[in-house]
């Protein structure tokens, strides 16, 4: 198979990896009520955080974000940097539309963060370094992902990587998309803030 062929598969790779809902998994585990019945209905580590379980959203975050590198990392050792890019962003789509949830999934922060590290780490860095910079100053947690996204396809694009700069790009406006609750709380003043009680 050559590498173009092996594009579609790298896609379902990261699709599949990506789909797998780790807060509802870890929650059900620990026999905690169903996270989609509680706070915002997500199944991300800001969902988890609010069953009380600081383990199991830390525990989400990590896994979430571990499938995106995975994705990237073993379609790109099999194909090169194109399928990781494909793989990526199936992994992307499957956090935000599982199929097996029907297609009701997270808001994409922490597979965003995971693919950035599995493709240049330093994006990754710079994305975490943001998102604190921006939490630390205004305790909104999605004006931070939001701030720290916009930012992360301009640093790529700047240091010259163009492709990348361009999945991200797509990426953003998906994350964007998922977030149009919280931009809409934001610009009513209704947003809650990080340690608030909700």
């Amino acid at each position: 198979m050559g590498f173009d062929a092996f594009l579609p598969v790298a896609f379902v790779i990261g699709y599949l990896l990506g789909s797998v809902p780790f807060g509802l998994v870890l929650t059900r585990l620990a026999g905690t009520q169903d996270l989609r019945s509680i706070g915002s209905g997500n199944i991300g580590a800001t969902n988890v955080l609010r069953t009380g379980r600081k383990g199991l959203a830390a525990a989400t975050l990590l896994l979430d974000a571990l499938k995106g590198t995975a994705a990237v990392v073993i379609s790109g050792y099999i194909a090169g940097p194109n399928a990781a890019m494909v793989a990526g962003l199936g992994a992307f789509l499957g956090h935000l539309f599982p199929v097996w949830l029907k297609f009701k999934g997270g808001k994409g922060v922490a597979v965003y963060i995971g693919i950035l590290l599995g493709l240049f780490w330093p994006g990754a860095a710079v994305f975490c370094l943001l998102w604190l910079a921006t939490a630390f100053t205004t305790r909104y947690s999605s004006l931070s992902a939001l701030v720290a996204a916009f930012i992360t396809p301009l640093f790529l694009w700047w240091f010259g990587h163009l492709a990348l700069a361009s999945l991200f790009a797509v990426l953003t406006l998906l994350l964007f998309y998922m977030h149009r609750e919280n931009i809409k709380r934001l610009q009513a003043g209704k947003e809650g803030r990080i340690g608030e009680k909700t």
